[in-house]
This record gives C-alpha cells, sequence and structure tokens, in this order.
C-alpha cells in the first residue's frame, strides 16, 4: 500500500500540545506495514483512558482533557487513526475502508494490550471504538460515548449529515481546520485552525478524511451494516457502564444518544447529560465538562 507520512516539523510549535509521539506498525492487509501515531500520558501501571478522535482530526482535539486525566493519576493514550495526525496516510481513497480501520485499531489494542479501559469516543472514534467493544467486551471497563453513533444503514441518516456529506465531497478545498471551526461553537482560534491543518501539506494527504463521510453505513446493505448489526447485537448484552456526554448545538448526532440509553443495558441509571453550547467538537466547546464527567463516571463505577 502506498503512503505518505507527514514531514515532523509541521508539528513543531503547536499550541498547547507539548506531548511525546509513540508509534507503533499495523499491518496495511496488502503485505505492508503502516505507522500509527499515539499518545501515551502518565503512569502505565493503572488502568488506561482511551480518547478516540474522529473526522476530520487527529489527538490534537484532546489535548485540554489529557491533563486533567494524568492529574487525576490515570494514564491517557490518544491514537491517531491511519490517514490522519501522525499516522501514515495511504494515498488512494480506495484503501479506506470501515473494515480496515476496524482492524488497524484492533491490532493497535492488542498491541499495546490495554485492559480495564475507559473509552471515550466522538465521531469516527465511536463507529470503530463501539466494534471494538463489541469484539473485544473483556478489555472495556466503561464507554463514554460523545456525539457518536454505530449506523447500520437500516435508519435514514438525516439531513445533516447528507448536507455534511455532499459538502465533504464538493468543497474544492478541504480544509480540516476551518471544519473544526464551523463545529463548534465558541470558536477556535487562529492558530487552532492551523493545527488542524498541520498533519495535512497538500491534498494528496487527505484520502482518508475526504472519504470518510462515505464509509458511514446509508443503506441496509452497506459493506459495512452486518458488521455494525453484529456489533449491536453484543453491545444490547452487556452490563458494561455506558455513558453518553453529547452537545446541545451538534445537530449531526442530536437525538442519537437516546438510542444508547435505550438500548444497552449498562446504560441504564446513568447521569446522562447533553451540554448546553457545545457543538460537534465538544472537545473544543467542553472539553473540561467532558473530562470531569468521564472522571466522575470512573469513580461511580
Amino acid at each position: 500500500m502506498k503512503f505518505l507520512r507527514t514531514p515532523d516539523h509541521r508539528f513543531d510549535g503547536l499550541p498547547d500540545f507539548e506531548f511525546g509521539p509513540n508509534y507503533l506498525d499495523v499491518d496495511d492487509t496488502e503485505g505492508g506495514r503502516l505507522r500509527m501515531h499515539y499518545l501515551d500520558e502518565g503512569p502505565t501501571q493503572v488502568p488506561p483512558v482511551l480518547l478516540m478522535h474522529g473526522e476530520p482530526t487527529w489527538c490534537f482535539l484532546y489535548r485540554h482533557m489529557i491533563p486533567l486525566f494524568k492529574d487525576a493519576g490515570h494514564r491517557v493514550l490518544a491514537p491517531d487513526l491511519i490517514g490522519f495526525g501522525r499516522s501514515d496516510k495511504p494515498t488512494e481513497r480506495f484503501d479506506y475502508t470501515y473494515q480496515r480501520h476496524v482492524d488497524w485499531m484492533s491490532e493497535w489494542l492488542r498491541k499495546v494490550d490495554l485492559m480495564g479501559i475507559t473509552l471515550v469516543c466522538q465521531d469516527w472514534g465511536g463507529l470503530i471504538g463501539l466494534r471494538l467493544v463489541a469484539s473485544m467486551p473483556e478489555r472495556f471497563s466503561r464507554v463514554i460515548v460523545a456525539n457518536t453513533a454505530l449506523p447500520t444503514g437500516d435508519v435514514p441518516l438525516g439531513e445533516a449529515f447528507l448536507s455534511w456529506r455532499e459538502y465533504s465531497q464538493s468543497v474544492p478545498e478541504f480544509n480540516s481546520g476551518r471544519i473544526v471551526f464551523g463545529g463548534t461553537t465558541s470558536k477556535i482560534s487562529d492558530e487552532e485552525v492551523a493545527a488542524y491543518n498541520a498533519p495535512f501539506p497538500d491534498a494528496r494527504y487527505l484520502e482518508g478524511a475526504r472519504e470518510f463521510p462515505m464509509l458511514v453505513p446509508d443503506t441496509p446493505d452497506n459493506p459495512a451494516s452486518e458488521a455494525n448489526r453484529a456489533a449491536w447485537k453484543t453491545l444490547k448484552t452487556l452490563n458494561t457502564p455506558f455513558l453518553t456526554v453529547f452537545g446541545e448545538d451538534d445537530r449531526v448526532m442530536a437525538g442519537v444518544d437516546k438510542v444508547f440509553q435505550k438500548s444497552i443495558p449498562g446504560a441504564v441509571g446513568q447521569s446522562h447529560t447533553v451540554v448546553p453550547k457545545a457543538g460537534h467538537f465538544i472537545q473544543e466547546d467542553a472539553g473540561t465538562e467532558l473530562a470531569n464527567a468521564t472522571l466522575k463516571f470512573i469513580e461511580q463505577t
């Protein structure tokens, strides 16, 4: 598989981002290897908090939350999905599939060998992360779902998502930083916009970001639909504590929190919340609130 690797200097001097890089190789499924980047902060001999990002962000999204978990004594890991951040970026759009993303993250998780995980997942971090929970439930102690879903294509995706998908395919310049800016209520700075664009020196690096919206299951016969149905079947049996923390101003994911609350046994009776003045990228608008809700959830469960 052909890929590009973003030059290290692109990540110099990013605001509030003084974390050391870590790398692991995963199977590209075509006989080669891809390098996956992740942050790993805090003590190693304690149960970890796993922070998973989505589209079109990278672990920079969690920069304000990581210190809060670390200061509370937790180990914190935040990987960059293949095609994003400091991870390698295959250059052909057809190289990116939902199943490959799940396989890449599954291999990473087995190699890092995490147990007792508290998963915090948003956007595609949930579409992938919840598949990990379903396939390896013994590794997860609790799950926080934030502005995410696990679609099967059996229910229409909604006008807000369809508008976003059409935009993602038609916009001449795919500007990740401006997309994040548009998905926040508080609005990020010009320096932060630039940081979200840092992984993508030019359009060649953006094939994964461009393809992600097209991989969301939108019909019952989508290639990922059956696997997601199977994942839901498992999730509906789990007593693993589940908490929903959604942004009030996220139009794309509005109401999806209720699906988790009604469907997953471990979500019953939990302190679910909808955060005011928080958009799709809740980590930017309400990172402290999301981190504190997670820390409280850890204490309670």
